[in-house]
Order: structure tokens, then C-alpha cells, then sequence
């Protein structure tokens, strides 16, 4: 199962011992030469997509971002096209340096 808040941070407040998660800033991700397009099936979720074609659940982010989707759920419209980047370990680092 994909878990939505894998990159992001839980931070205690201080003064009331609260927690809490901190806004995970995600990185621009522009298009290359090698990245794949798909028509999107019915029942397909960013989740299993990012599976199939990264082996890693967890990277469902890196579909939804490179295609504008947040509505907040992991389904996709059958239909539509998706852009699926190609370069995973580049945007895993600008993740790494936008949330220092």
C-alpha cells in the first residue's frame, strides 16, 4: 500500500507537545525525451502505476505532479493521457533539497 506521507516530516511544537506534519514542497517536473505516455485505463491508480512502471508504490507523487493531479485521490479518469517521467532519480533529489 502506498503511503501518502512517506516524505513528509512529523514535527513536535514545542510549547504544546503537539505534532504534527510538516508541507512537503515538491519539485517542478519538466518534461524529457524519455519519458513514457500512457492512455489511462479504467481502475487505474497513481499508486499502482507507479508500481508498475517505477516497482515502488511510494512514487506515486512524482505521476500526479508531472501531470497536475490533485483532487486528493489516487484514481485517474479512464482516458486520459499521462506523462510518466522517466527520470526518478533527479526529481528524488530536488525533493531532497527543496525539504532540507
Amino acid at each position: 500500500m502506498a503511503r501518502r506521507y512517506i516524505y513528509t516530516n512529523v514535527v513536535k511544537d514545542k510549547d504544546t507537545n503537539k505534532k504534527y506534519y510538516e508541507s512537503v514542497i515538491y519539485p517542478k517536473i519538466k518534461p524529457t525525451d524519455n519519458d513514457l505516455y500512457i492512455i489511462s485505463e479504467d481502475g487505474d491508480r497513481l499508486d499502482l502505476l507507479a508500481h508498475k512502471y517505477y516497482s515502488d508504490r511510494n512514487l506515486w507523487w512524482i505521476i500526479a505532479v508531472a501531470n497536475n493531479i490533485n483532487d486528493g485521490t489516487f484514481y485517474v479518469d479512464a482516458g486520459r493521457q499521462l506523462r510518466i517521467p522517466s527520470n526518478t532519480t533527479n526529481i528524488l533529489n530536488d525533493l531532497s533539497k527543496l525539504n532540507k
